[in-house]
Parts: structure tokens; C-alpha cells; sequence
């Protein structure tokens, strides 16, 4: 066998990668899961109004996916263990899904006025959302 096969860089990347994947695929798993509930919990069809060219919902829908994902990242980044992603994982999805209820219910009208292809209104709710994702990825973070 070539000597650059048998260096430790080479046995590390060929142990870890396929643990790298895994985790990613676990956390990508949670982050589609999330997505369903969330789309499955607004009072609107984003997905329909997104197939019919509203801006709006596109926009409100893509930063609810960043805001999942951001706290997603940040516990799969401390976490060693594929137990600790689920955990931590499942935690923060149904934290920020609980957020992103109580941030809809608190901007009352938003929903409708997304509704109605107002893009300032998606905007706010994707600014409030983030903002949100933020804080709770620096509280798994430590």
C-alpha cells in the first residue's frame, strides 16, 4: 500500500467522514421533520401559495428553515454523540416551533397579510424569527 494511504490524515478522514455524514443526515432528518410540522401548523398553505408565485410566503417559509436550522447547527456542533444530537435536536425544534407559534400568534395578521403576497410582512416575521433562532442557539452553545 502507498505510504500516503497509510497516514494518519488519511485513516482519520476514512473513520470520521461516514460519523460526519451520519450526524449530518440525523440532523438534516430533524430539520425536514420540523419543517413539515411547522408548514402542517400555519393557518395558511405556504407551499400552495408558493407553487402560485407568492414572494411572501417564499420568503416567511425559507426563514423559517434558516431559523430551524440555526439552532439545529448549533447543537450538533456540541454534541458528541448521535443520542446528544436527537436530544438536543428535538429540543430545539419543538423550542422554536413553540417560538414561532407564539411569534405568529403575537404579529396577529401576519399570517394573513403573507397571505396576501405582502412581502413587508413576511420580512418582519423572518426578522423576528431569526432573531429568535440566534438566542436559542447561543443558549445550546453554553
Amino acid at each position: 500500500m502507498p505510504p500516503q494511504l497509510q497516514s494518519p490524515e488519511i485513516q482519520a478522514f476514512a473513520t470520521g467522514f461516514p460519523i460526519t455524514l451520519l450526524h449530518a443526515g440525523v440532523t438534516i432528518l430533524i430539520l425536514l421533520a420540523a419543517a413539515v410540522i411547522y408548514v402542517l401548523m400555519t393557518p395558511h398553505r405556504e407551499i400552495s401559495l408558493i407553487r402560485a408565485g407568492n414572494a411572501a410566503a417564499a420568503i416567511s417559509l425559507g426563514g423559517v428553515l434558516i431559523g430551524l436550522a440555526i439552532p439545529l447547527a448549533a447543537s450538533l456542533s456540541s454534541s458528541t454523540s448521535m443520542i446528544e444530537i436527537g436530544v438536543w435536536g428535538a429540543s430545539t425544534v419543538v423550542l422554536q416551533l413553540l417560538i414561532f407559534r407564539l411569534v405568529d400568534m403575537l404579529l396577529r395578521g401576519l399570517p394573513q397579510r403573507i397571505q396576501e403576497g405582502e412581502v413587508s410582512a413576511a420580512a418582519l416575521l423572518v426578522g423576528a424569527k431569526i432573531a429568535t433562532a440566534l438566542i436559542i442557539a447561543a443558549a445550546v452553545s453554553g
